[in-house]
């Protein structure tokens, strides 16, 4: 059989032997993608997530949060009974999903630290401390650096302070909140361990 089609910008051999003789588009795209597979694992394999952590917000926030069914019903239940009732339940569903939402992940790669949306390699981490307490309260305050990048929130007390090595880079240091301050340090020594070039 001869072929001659272009598909997509791809030849396709106009000499096609075993069991190839019907080859079409769509018999060609799946062969690309089975291919690409163990690229794709391989990818998978050299990115294994050796420490994770949502900061989800405490209870008393959402607790807290309940304040504006009242402030709600308040303003709209002299107007209409069901509307203020509606209006309520949605303005706590709407802050229920923002807080929800906004809890950035932290994260630990073999090749990466992850703080919400930044990534540091760890080819450039520094000295990794952790602290709770009086000692937390002073590195997000008097200690802290305004040069510093921060993932603080406030609902989670212990940080994660995670130097940060490179020259080129203007930021000292990485404060982190985190609930297993020991933990994410222990890891993150671990990892930086077996990292090339530390």
């Amino acid at each position: 059989m001869q072929v001659g089609a272009r598909v997509s910008g791809v030849r396709v051999d106009r000499h096609l032997t075993g069991g190839n003789e019907h080859l079409d588009v769509l018999d060609h795209v799946t062969r690309v993608v089975q291919n690409a597979v163990p690229a794709v694992n391989q990818c998978l394999i050299e990115s294994v997530i050796h420490y994770r952590e949502r900061l989800w917000p405490a209870p008393w926030l959402f607790i807290s949060t309940a304040l504006v069914i009242p402030a709600s019903l308040l303003v709209f239940l002299p107007i209409n009974t069901t509307v203020g009732i509606i209006v309520a339940i949605v303005l706590y569903l709407g802050c229920v999903g923002l807080l929800l939402l906004g809890s950035p992940v932290v994260e630990v790669t073999d090749t990466h630290l992850v703080a919400g949306k930044a990534r540091l390699p760890l080819a450039l981490l520094g000295a990794v401390e952790g602290f709770s307490g009086d000692a937390a309260r002073l590195e997000r305050g008097q200690r802290l650096d305004a040069r510093a990048y921060l993932l603080i929130r406030g609902w989670v007390d212990p940080v994660v302070k995670v130097g940060v090595d490179d020259e080129a880079d203007p930021t000292p240091y990485w404060l982190v909140s985190t609930r297993n301050p020991s933990s994410l340090a222990t890891t993150l020594e671990a990892v930086r361990q077996r990292t090339p070039g530390k």
